[in-house]
């Protein structure tokens, strides 16, 4: 073997090595030890999201369709809320469909919109994006 060689092959043990204690690093990390849970009633509410392809539509965090508006604020969102919240989901106003949702499941919709609402704003200008991936949210509108 020569000198270039074990030269090169040190180089890429050394990069690789680096990269696993990274990726220990990063997946064991206890940084976000606390992540929000989702309760029975908010958890029914995820479901009926994802059973009626609400994705498809609409953002969360700007993650998701762009037919609809972004509805990760909408419950705390002027003038909206709740009954706001209700009303469109039978309504099937201009490009929504017409839903035929329960007050059950209209209000686990709620809750569902509801805790999203409560996990931060967006778009959040102020977001600050950490070296190791996580980004630091700034509460404040």
């Amino acid at each position: 073997m020569t000198k270039k060689t074990k030269y090169n092959i040190a180089i890429i043990s050394f990069l690789l090595t680096l990269f696993v204690v990274f990726n220990g690093f990063i997946y064991t990390s206890n940084e976000n030890e606390n992540p929000i849970k989702l309760t029975g009633h908010a958890l029914q509410g995820q479901r009926l999201w994802q059973e009626n392809n609400c994705w498809s539509c609409h953002q969360i965090y700007g993650l998701g369709g762009y037919l609809g508006p972004d509805l990760t604020n909408v419950y705390s969102a002027k003038n909206k809320g709740p009954e706001y919240i209700k009303a469109f989901l039978n309504s099937g106003v201009k490009t929504m469909p017409k839903f035929n949702f329960s007050e059950t499941e209209k209000e686990a919709l709620v809750a569902y919109l509801k805790l999203l609402d409560s996990t931060g704003y967006f778009p959040n200008y102020n977001a600050k994006f950490k070296p190791n991936g996580w980004v630091e949210l700034d509460y404040k509108k």
